[in-house]
């Protein structure tokens, strides 16, 4: 892509600059933002750093580029994290700044900026980017700050300090200081004090004079004022003014004095422009797409499927369409369809899109995804969500074989707004971007829903090289710097482990997913304990489930759910197979040993029960035999499916559930959500699946009045092409997955 970088001189932005150029990308124009006083140093603003602005219009002459300027007129008026358009803010001025260099270069297509921590710069800069249709490049985002400092060192970035205002840093020792010379001390101090060494939390600013990105000149600071605020006190606060410099050539030397520098000494290699105006009307473009999610196709009522959970606090919609193949114009429209449905559902309980905390988007065909997420775009933005956009899984699901629509939607919905939504849209090296409303992970009540992550190598955004389990292990190496994030690992703190693998992923590719998958949780548990984390180590369940296609033709998608406890001290047990415990018969069904095979588990005790329940071949044999009274072998295996046996495997799943689910001191009430996923192949009509369940739910109803049954089923069926327990065995008839949480 072609890059405008932001520049305020510090040794980060050229830093990111360098990464940038790296990672494939071309640099063609430079902007910085200065005060409207030239004699003023700095400015009281949390977004940009101004101290050496004086010197940096010498960029455009020691790079080559042009070089885009502007006074900031805004101050800091929008104080959230989370930035809206406010007109006066100091952010409105870089909205200027950056749509006027896309005006006069309408090539670029991204920013490179220098964050490293700040999550508020970052949103600010990935805000503006989005209304300007730009993508933020952010490659210094997260990374170790120690190594961070180093490499720039180390990759020829000659920077001076130009502020201190940390213990530690006297602004007589370490003003104009060379940060290769202040290495060790910012390390000390580091240990000392806990200042981070790039200096991310304003402990000290930087002035680039020179680096490899400089390929005309060099800058030689010949004279400056040191300026002293607070003189005396622990932590003395001093910032150099320059008062004269010169651009050393990288063959002769071109003298400049501060005060006499201009525009016209520099437009033999690099032109500055200063821009000024103030902030346009505000674009229509909103209302008008938010109209447009009113024309859609009229659908009948008998043609949508609502299915819904009863908890009060938090619970699950689902909406599908029964076979739109022959009347849609594609899954675009049918996801319109839905969506508007599910509007109508959240208003009626008095939700918004605000209040949904995961979506799951299932649709017919991955090669539709790019008009599909136009239509997503439309009903699901960042100004419906201000408290942060759901995170999201896309997978292609046999929909169209299963006699439903090109669409079909899952929804968790919270009845209040404590989430804490984890959403970078820049490209970093740290975990892939998520560019557009959808999260990379919604934290819930100390549970962390996690957006579904593909091997996607973060700063190119393509997927890694190696085949499905190379891909798996970045997918899992990008879940665990997410959940580094929320201070956890997926590695310790997983509940549930979804792995969606793709239909072009060979069998013998499968095994060796099942064996990476063990061994990068086991790498990663055993460095956890090497840190010295004190977390109680859950043992995660799993699920493995094959699909037609997933987003950008991956063969792996990996979708984890994980708890992350407000006290960590909380009681956690993770339990494989389930205790014998004494329950009301159902349907005749009394515990046996081998029903332990059929369940997987996870329990946090008082909080959380997890459940994965795989009904196989073998399994439905017994289950059959013993409601005919015959032994195994008597049972034709062939036939084992019949719409009869349905019924029953579905009986059972429903008093195993009931057993699990109350053994370990939970309610159907207490149902988050209930997925009960099906093989297309094995040629059961949906329709007998959904009417067997629910007739199983409401048998289960009349036998147990704490059982309550609604008009909407709480199930929401979901067609495969397999799913199992392992990457080896995806061989289920039937596979139940519900998770439950206490209020």
């Amino acid at each position: 892509m072609k890059v405008v970088a932001l520049v305020s001189g510090g040794k980060d932005s050229c830093y990111a600059m360098m990464k940038s150029i790296q990672y494939g990308h071309e640099i063609v124009a430079l902007a910085n933002l200065m005060p409207a006083d030239d004699s003023v140093d700095e400015l009281d603003s949390f977004m940009y750093q101004t101290v050496g602005h004086q010197i940096i219009v010498s960029y455009a002459e020691c790079m080559g580029l042009p070089l885009f300027r502007r006074r900031i007129q805004g101050s800091t008026r929008h104080q959230t994290l989370n930035y809206k358009t406010t007109p006066g803010d100091e952010v409105e001025d870089m909205f200027i700044l950056l749509n006027e260099v896309k005006r006069q270069i309408p090539s670029i297509t991204a920013v490179s900026s220098g964050a490293i921590a700040s999550d508020y710069q970052r949103l600010r800069v990935e805000s503006v980017c989005s209304r300007l249709g730009l993508v933020s490049l952010a490659y210094l985002w997260k990374q170790d700050q120690s190594l961070l400092l180093q490499e720039m060192i180390t990759n020829g970035i000659l920077a001076i300090t130009v502020k201190v205002a940390a213990i530690g840093l006297d602004p007589a020792k370490h003003l104009g200081k060379e940060i290769a010379f202040l290495t060790a001390h910012l390390h000390k101090l580091k240990e000392l004090y806990g200042i981070n060494v790039c200096g991310e939390g304003g402990e000290y600013e930087t002035l680039t004079l020179d680096c490899p990105l400089f390929v005309n000149a060099r800058i030689v600071l010949d004279e400056f004022q040191t300026v002293l605020h607070s003189p005396g006190s622990i932590a003395s606060v001093g910032v150099i003014h320059p008062l004269a410099f010169h651009l050393e050539n990288k063959d002769t030397v071109i003298s400049l004095d501060n005060d006499k520098a201009s525009d016209s000494s520099l437009e033999k290699k690099g032109s500055v422009f200063v821009v000024q105006g103030d902030f346009p009307q505000r674009s229509q473009a909103t209302c008008q797409s938010n109209s447009e999610t009113t024309n859609l196709v009229e659908v009948r009522d008998d043609r949508i499927y609502i299915s819904k959970t009863k908890k009060d606090n938090i619970f699950s919609i689902c909406c599908w369409l029964q076979d739109s193949c022959k009347t849609s114009a594609g899954s675009h429209e049918d996801l319109a369809v839905v969506l508007k449905h599910i509007e109508s559902q959240l208003a009626g309980y008095g939700f918004g899109w605000e209040h949904v905390l995961y979506i799951h988007l299932y649709i017919a065909d991955m090669n539709e995804f790019a008009t599909v997420n136009e239509t997503y775009v439309r009903f699901i933005t960042q100004e419906k969500c201000p408290f942060g956009v759901p995170s999201r899984s896309t997978i292609e699901l046999p929909l169209l074989q299963a006699s439903l629509g090109r669409a079909y939607i899952e929804v968790l919905v919270a009845n209040d707004n404590s989430k804490n939504v984890l959403h970078v849209q820049s490209i970093s090296s740290w975990a892939p971007s998520c560019i557009g409303p959808y999260s990379q992970a919604t934290l819930h009540k100390e549970i962390l829903h996690m957006a579904g992550q593909l091997g996607l190598d973060p700063p190119t955004m393509m997927l890694c090289n190696g085949g499905p389990s190379a891909e798996l292990e970045q997918a899992l190496g990008n879940s665990e710097a997410v959940a580094n994030v929320f201070n956890c690992s997926v590695s310790t703190s997983a509940i549930v482990l979804t792995i969606y693998c793709s239909a072009d992923t060979p069998l013998p590719e499968r095994l060796k997913i099942q064996e990476k998958q063990d061994s990068f949780l086991k790498q990663m548990r055993l460095l956890q304990l090497d840190k010295g984390s004190k977390c109680k180590i859950l043992d995660p369940i799993f699920l493995y489930v094959l699909v037609p296609d997933l987003p950008k033709r991956a063969f792996v998608e990996v979708k984890p759910i994980l708890f992350v406890p407000e006290d960590a001290e909380t009681a956690v047990t993770s339990v494989q197979n389930p205790s014998s415990f004494t329950v009301a018969n159902r349907w005749g069904f009394q515990h046996a040993q081998w029903h332990d095979s059929c369940i997987q588990k996870c329990v946090v005790s008082g909080k959380i029960c997890a459940i994965i329940l795989s009904i196989t071949e073998n399994i439905v044999v017994k289950i059959c035999s013993e409601s005919l009274g015959v032994n195994d072998e008597d049972v034709d295996h062939q036939n084992s499916v019949s719409k009869g046996h349905m019924e029953r495997v579905l009986r059972f799943c429903v008093y195993l559930l009931d057993k699990v689910i109350m053994e370990n001191g939970f309610s159907w009430e207490d149902t988050m959500n209930l997925r009960t996923y099906f093989p297309t192949a094995s040629g059961i009509p949906l329709e007998t699946l959904s009417l067997a369940l629910k007739n199983a739910m409401n048998e289960l109803a009349e036998m147990d009045q704490r059982v309550q049954v609604g008009k909407e089923p709480i199930y929401n069926i979901v067609p495969v092409l397999a799913a199992g327990s392992s990457a080896a065995s995806m061989n289920n008839i039937i596979t139940c997955e519900l998770f439950a949480r206490k209020s």
